[in-house]
């Protein structure tokens, strides 16, 4: 599942002006955390009925970045998101949690962030092309070290 260059800047483009998505009151399964929006479903092959308006690459992302538990657990994210909303990692981002019986709790932060969204994918892309999660980890560090918020509390590697 490589992606282009060029489709994740329009991904980018089209996540900034899409803007946050409206939820129903009335869905149970839906909860409001500091703005941040978190579904569960039954795995990590469904998405949330938040993605439901997103662009097909914005879901390719999403499903990406689930099942890319462990590179992205250990790649921080520069979008401030440490501080305002407790995530430890870029992979925080998008997925709260798997449960046991492998249901999966959403969250929609990453919806909202192109940051978020470039990091994921760019980590994605870089292991898929054979690099090791540090070297990845290193890419990151030294794009987003100047200009971007303090990342999160992502343990060294």
């Amino acid at each position: 599942m490589k992606k282009s260059l060029f489709l994740i800047l329009t991904l980018l483009i089209s996540t900034a002006l899409a803007g946050c998505s409206s939820e129903s009151e009335e869905e149970a399964h839906v909860e409001h955390v500091n703005g941040d929006i978190r579904e569960e479903t039954a795995s990590v092959s469904t998405l949330p009925s938040f993605m439901d308006d997103k662009p097909q690459e914005m879901h390719d992302i999403y499903m990406a970045a689930a099942q890319s538990k462990e590179l992205l657990e250990n790649i921080p994210c520069y979008c401030g998101c440490g501080e305002s909303v407790g995530h430890r990692d870029n992979y925080d981002c998008f997925v709260n949690k798997t449960n046991e019986d492998g249901s999966i709790v959403w969250d929609d932060h990453g919806t909202k962030c192109g940051v978020c969204m470039e990091i994921a994918a760019q980590s994605i892309i870089d292991y898929q092309d054979g690099k090791s999660i540090k070297e990845i980890r290193e890419t990151i560090d030294s794009t987003y070290e100047n200009g971007y918020a303090e990342p999160t509390p992502t343990p060294a590697l």
